[in-house]
């Protein structure tokens, strides 16, 4: 055969494969209704795994359809055994009549498994098919929160909180008629970590309880239009500088009815955090961080009493200091526990001893600690997800108490959560990486064998897909890397010029880019690039996981650095030659939306359309807790609040504007939107304004739908208006 034949044959092999790929991969232009949350679609398109995987004890238990099974030999071949269904579940006495939607296992184990049913919650034991106590939610209710033991469930109503026993009986702890009183809910506006406002002892006896005293903080007047006459919410807001809550913690004896209270002492606005219970109950830990939040103290008390005990320990930084996470006491023993802390400059472990002792520093590095997923069945191991290969990725790891020395048990790329077994032995490994929609594995912390358990098919296999790219550009400093990713159209023709979207948050507490699924890219992107759009995201200085440097780039000039990092995008951007320069959109919420406006006004020439969301326009408006961690008050920051705030900036806005806004907006409230019309009108600027009645601080359900169909039409308004 000679050469020449050769090359036609591969040459024609080539072009088959191509065009099988070609027709593998069908072009189709996907609806906001199938990529946004809330759209009928929605589900369609979205990875997923539809089986649960969860531990009975030491057991593996999977919850599929209908039914629940246990894998009697997960690590080997897996055999599957029926353990029960819920069609058994709600024919036994006590369910009749309910409807199972979720069914799980306490993490601490327990021969227990916790149903969540249309009208309530109920405790069941799987092993004799019978309910051991069903608690009806009363009307009105909220917070439910389902002590240890199973025998009470602790909620509110309106401001007061209850408890109802395994009879169904209900009982008050607190009956405050002044709805400016609050028990039970969570307080500092969820700051510090905050999720909610009920603890219960380890034996569910007692339950510790935030009371805050609202009665002296501003009502914001928030409206309710939907009524014939409109009526006002009045929401208790207090903003940075002026007047905040007061807060104590009671605790709860449901056996005799009786509520002390903790002696947390003064001054009455400081930030009570990080509740924890000493493992036999007798002391409750607290974290006490002063209004400048500079200074925190871990403190013990005595939980019968309310005496202080002692302070354990003191934290301070010149900037702020912020706990978020409460103690953890060492399985196994009553006088050891782990403090995390960002006290050298990144987020670690340490062990302490009950008398504020420092045993050791556990972890230490360029890298942090993200999340704690506990310890084995001696307390000899703890084991924690981090950053320790990448900024960008989390992996689970275990340190040795004793010998510090520190084990990482996933290699393969991603985002990888965990469950860890009872025992230590096992780890329900979930994760997900750019190029993998979703996966989750038994992984042997002895062997770290890893078995697939489950994964997630891609729902985009069939179609031309835009791509998804990540890569680093340096902040503004010169010094610093700044993750990105870029979306492309699925034709992408890099001789044509394509318009810009820039997606931005940029704020504290986030992290856009970091690898999953298409690099965290969302529904509204992959729609921006089917319509011909390059879209770029960016993590700017002052988001998380970096490291405290990198966090309080920031401090007292919020939108100062970040504008500065996000300007160098935008000149990557512009150095590319397939992008045109001239038809560049920036949109983003909350802080996002501050963001939006912050570089439409620094950087006037540089952007033709902005959408922004719900956006903080002057930080003296924001609530205390967040606005004074990162600018002081405004009393203490003039120059700082001057700088960052949009009114000084107003008569800067040359490129098309829109703003959007929830009309009963308890987070960034409606004054901000306002006020920055009110300066435009005098500095000559013309914002334009869409107003979703009835929202909050996002849209949810349909109307989200409507949200990004919005976005996208005032893009399209504008990014082409004047273009041949």
């Amino acid at each position: 055969m000679t050469l020449y034949r050769r090359f036609l044959i591969s040459f024609f092999l080539i072009l088959t494969a191509l065009s099988a790929q070609l027709k593998a991969q069908e072009k189709r232009l996907f609806t906001l209704e199938e990529l946004i949350p809330g759209g009928k679609e929605y589900a369609r398109f979205s990875p997923r795994i539809p089986a649960r995987y969860q531990w009975y004890g030491n057991r593996l238990m999977v919850t599929e359809n209908d039914s629940v099974w246990e894998i009697a030999d997960p690590a080997g071949k897996s055999r599957k055994e029926r353990l029960l269904t819920f069609a058994a579940i709600t024919a036994a006495p006590g369910l009749e009549q309910q409807q199972v939607n979720r069914l799980s296992f306490p993490q601490e184990g327990g021969a227990v498994a916790i149903l969540h049913t249309t009208d309530g919650i109920a405790t069941y034991d799987p092993e004799n098919k019978r309910v051991l106590a069903f608690f009806t939610y009363p009307e009105q209710s909220a917070g439910h929160d389902l002590s240890p033991s199973g025998r009470q469930l602790a909620y509110t109503k309106e401001n007061n909180l209850f408890w109802q026993d395994s009879e169904g009986r209900e009982h008050a702890v607190t009956a405050d008629c002044d709805k400016g009183i609050v028990s039970g809910q969570p307080v500092h506006r969820n700051e510090f970590g905050i999720q909610k406002g009920i603890f219960w002892s380890p034996d569910g006896n007692r339950m510790a309880f935030y009371r805050m005293d609202e009665r002296m903080v501003s009502g914001y007047p928030l409206v309710d239009a939907s009524e014939r006459v409109s009526e006002t919410k009045p929401e208790k807001y207090p903003m940075a500088g002026m007047t905040s809550h007061e807060v104590t913690i009671g605790i709860h004896d449901t056996r005799n009815g009786e509520t002390i209270f903790l002696k947390t002492g003064e001054p009455a606005e400081q930030y009570l955090t990080n509740i924890a219970w000493s493992p036999g109950g007798e002391s409750l830990y607290v974290a006490h961080l002063n209004r400048s939040q500079d200074t925190m103290q871990l403190k013990r008390y005595n939980s019968m009493t309310g005496e202080m005990e002692r302070t354990l320990f003191e934290e301070t930084n010149p900037k702020y200091v912020e706990p978020e996470n409460p103690v953890l006491f060492v399985t196994g023993r009553d006088d050891r526990f782990i403090w995390q802390s960002k006290r050298n400059g990144y987020n670690h472990l340490y062990l302490y001893d009950t008398r504020g002792r420092m045993l050791k520093q556990l972890t230490d590095g360029s890298w942090e600690v993200t999340e704690v997923i506990g310890f084995d069945a001696k307390g000899a191991n703890l084991f924690f997800l981090s950053t320790l290969s990448s900024p960008i990725e989390r992996h689970i790891c275990s340190v040795n108490l004793k010998s510090g020395k520190i084990t990482q048990h996933t290699t393969v790329p991603g985002m990888h959560t965990a469950q860890l077994s009872p025992s230590g032995r096992y780890l329900i490994d979930r994760y997900t990486a750019h190029d993998n929609p979703g996966q989750i594995d038994l992984l042997d912390t002895r062997t770290g064998k890893s078995t697939c358990l489950a994964a997630a098919a891609d729902p985009f296999v069939r179609y031309a897909m835009p791509s998804v790219t990540a890569g680093t550009l340096k902040a503004a400093d010169g010094v610093t890397d700044l993750y990105y990713r870029l979306v492309k159209p699925a034709d992408f023709n890099p001789a044509k010029k394509y318009p810009v979207a820039v997606y931005v948050y940029g704020g504290p507490h986030s992290q856009m880019v970091n690898n999953r699924w298409r690099y965290g890219s969302g529904g509204w992107e992959t729609y921006m690039a089917q319509k011909g759009y390059l879209v770029f995201v960016m993590d700017n200085r002052g988001t998380s996981y970096r490291g405290l440097a990198f966090e309080q780039a920031t401090y007292r000039r919020l939108g100062t650095a970040e504008a500065e990092d996000q300007m160098k995008g935008v000149e990557f951007l512009r150095s590319l030659p397939f992008v045109d320069s001239e038809s560049m959109g920036i949109h983003g919420w909350s802080y996002g939306g501050f963001m939006t406006i912050n570089m439409l006004l620094r950087y006037p020439d540089v952007f033709k359309v902005g959408v922004a969301g719900g956006p903080v326009i002057d930080w003296k408006y924001y609530e205390v807790m967040y606005g004074e961690r990162y600018m002081d008050t405004p009393q203490e920051n003039p120059e700082g609040y001057a700088e960052s705030s949009l009114l000084n900036r107003a008569g800067n806005l040359q490129a098309r504007l829109l703003i959007i806004h929830g009309d009963e907006d308890p987070t960034v409230v409606m004054q901000h939107t306002l006020q920055f019309l009110k300066a435009s009108i005098k500095a000559g600027t013309h914002p334009d304004l869409f107003i979703y009645p009835g929202h909050g601080h996002n849209m949810i359900g349909p109307d989200r739908v409507h949200l990004h169909a919005h976005i996208t039409r005032y893009f399209e308004d504008f990014i082409h208006r004047d273009k041949p």
